[in-house]
């Protein structure tokens, strides 16, 4: 996959989609949220390994909610 660079507004975005696909208590849906909400690089660099880790269907998935 190659390497995108998501603002915040974008990462509470695909917090939202994969809240919906996930669930609200996966992991990597409180990551994201929580980077979307800090801002902080560790917390970005947290949830982007998490959302690289999910099935390649979800995060199609989830970018794709993104894009509508």
């Amino acid at each position: 996959m190659e390497e995108l660079k998501i603002d915040r507004a974008a990462m509470g975005r695909l917090a939202k989609a994969l809240d919906f696909i996930c669930g609200a208590d996966h992991p990597t849906t409180v990551a994201l949220r929580a980077a979307a909400e800090s801002g902080s690089e560790a917390d970005i660099t947290k949830a982007r390994k998490l959302f690289l880790s999910l099935k390649s269907g979800d995060r199609r998935a989830a970018l794709t909610m993104l894009a509508d």
